[in-house]
């Protein structure tokens, strides 16, 4: 039997090792009469700058006999809560006997068309993975020659390629969902050259440097379990007969298939056109926009951590704020330690991310300030409306940038006053920043929030948010502004029998985990109907 320990506090000092000790006095047995027991859960305390301490929870395996009068004295211990505890164990389908013929092709591979090719080859369905973009080395190649000023690739950058727009977005791999199939998807991750912390940090994070390597290790296992990739390989066309899915036409020839997984990512655009054109239901969905706010992480450092340089113990501190007003402004991929990229994946176009390396050791911190723009302020009611809006202001701020995707920039406070900032600011950003009024770069509603919302947030640190903070924009690919309708439990688009659009794409995710969560819950829904192919 197990008994789920809660609140058990370690100073920043102290080894997880302790936990043992500390989980046996609360539950007033001797260490040795643990069976076992792991970390669940761990996240960091700093209400008080004077105590500062982990706080965790443990599973804790007992004998039998023991565990009902252990669990009754660890609720007597000021503050520890004690339940018990039964982790519902991860499961997947039976398989279905529906005959599949050709092998399912996966379209994307970022995290929910790489989950959903995981599981499915795992089981025997032998996955073909098409990817426009290259593999992730000479991805690399590619993004570095452009940080350094050279030409914008469009099919090779920080949006299109092996690991998708997350493999270089910071690595954060928090959910808000819980239970077997998030901790299944976190154990792969951990499996794939990720880190065991993953598993119970309150706001895991891998870093860009290192989701390179767990993305080729993800690609490596599904090979060896019999699945398949092609990169430089774009999907441009479908091919629809009687409402079933019959196959597709690739940049490298026509492919037979009846069972198309749809994982395109958020920024396929010309994908989005296509398949509108074929009458794929889809519809507009409200999105995230906004700008980015870079500062000094010493500054962050000393409002999380007062005075005590506690960054060398604990890393580079990040928040997570919301201003909240007629239009709530809130915090959006925190990058502590990191850097301002470009979101860039159309010719013409610009938009700033943000990330992060795994030392998160660069003396700026960043992180998007965003609203959620609802459908109805998209000015249109086109499915597409939103994209068509995200495109306008990337134009702009292209524009703004003199065509050399140069990053525009202002201070904080000059934002604030409507004035223009006159002195070119230090930022993180890669290929040099220009001067700019950000208002003229995003939507009116961006603007008259951030107006409210600023000072909420700089009073709330004190002074000490907008201090030495710059702004930078637009930041527009934080969600997809498009939703592909889908059949509640085959998960298939209505009228096109065999298409499954899944992840941030097609409106159901909104980050790495819960990308792929949702390429696990369609390899489910596959593997629920149709029988294994014969190797």
């Amino acid at each position: 039997m197990s008994i789920r320990l809660s609140n058990l506090r370690l100073q920043i000092d102290e080894p997880e090792l302790a936990l043992l000790g500390r989980a046996a006095a609360a539950l007033d047995v001797r260490p040795t009469d643990i069976e076992r027991w792991r970390i669940l859960r761990r996240s960091l305390d700093l209400r008080d700058k004077s105590q500062i301490a982990y706080v965790y929870s443990l599973e804790v395996a007992l004998p039998e006999g023991e565990s009902r009068l252990a669990e009754r004295a660890a609720r007597r211990s000021t503050g520890i809560t004690a339940e018990q505890y039964l982790e519902p164990p991860f499961e997947m389908p039976t398989p279905g006997n529906e005959p599949l013929g050709e092998r399912p092709v996966v379209v994307g591979s970022g995290p929910a068309g790489v989950f959903a090719a995981y599981f499915l080859a795992q089981h025997g369905y032998r996955p073909l993975v098409l990817e426009r973009g290259r593999e992730v080395r000479e991805r690399i190649a590619d993004m570095r020659a452009f940080d350094d000023g050279g030409p914008h690739n469009p099919e090779s950058n920080y949006l299109f390629g092996e690991g998708g727009a997350g493999t270089f977005s910071d690595g954060k791999l928090t959910c808000r969902s819980s239970g077997p199939d998030v901790r299944r998807v976190l154990e792969v991750f951990a499996e794939c050259k990720g880190k065991p912390s993953i598993l119970y940090d309150h706001r895991p994070h891998l870093g860009s440097n290192r989701l390179p390597a767990v993305v080729k290790a993800l690609r490596q296992r599904i090979i060896e379990m019999g699945g398949e990739f092609r990169f430089e390989c774009r999907m441009e066309d479908l091919d629809l007969a009687d409402g079933a899915v019959r196959g597709l036409v690739t940049s490298s020839g026509y492919l037979p298939t009846r069972l198309l997984v749809l994982a395109i990512g958020h920024s396929a655009r010309d994908t989005y056109e296509m398949l509108f054109g074929h009458g794929i239901s889809m519809v507009a969905k409200p999105f995230q926009i906004g700008v980015r706010i870079e500062q000094p992480q010493e500054q962050v450092n000393r409002v999380q951590y007062g005075a005590a340089r506690l960054e060398d113990k604990l890393g580079a501190a990040d928040y997570s704020l919301v201003a909240r007003g007629p239009t709530n402004v809130f915090t959006f991929c925190m990058c502590a330690g990191g850097h301002v990229m470009p979101s860039v994946s159309e010719p013409g176009h610009f938009c700033t991310n943000g990330m992060s390396l795994s030392k998160r050791d660069s003396r700026f911190a960043n992180s998007g300030l965003m609203i959620t723009l609802e459908t109805d302020q998209f000015g249109s009611a086109h499915p597409l409306a939103g994209m068509m809006l995200q495109r306008k202001f990337e134009r702009r701020a292209f524009e703004a940038g003199r065509g050399e995707f140069l990053c525009p920039i202002q201070g904080a406070e000059d934002f604030l006053r409507q004035r223009p900032t006159t002195k070119i600011p230090p930022s993180s950003y890669p290929r040099g920043v220009i001067t700019t009024d950000l208002a003229q770069l995003v939507p009116a509603p961006v603007v008259a929030a951030l107006l409210h919302g600023l000072p909420l947030l700089d009073r709330r640190w004190r002074g000490e948010f907008l201090r030495e903070a710059t702004l930078v924009g637009p930041e527009a690919r934080g969600s997809a502004p498009v939703r592909f309708p889908r059949d509640e439990h085959s998960l298939e688009s209505p009228g096109a029998r065999g298409l499954y659009p899944v992840g941030e794409g097609a409106g159901y995710a909104g980050g790495i985990v819960s990308a792929a969560l949702d390429g696990l819950r369609a390899a489910k829904a596959i593997i629920r109907r149709y029988a294994p192919l014969e190797r």
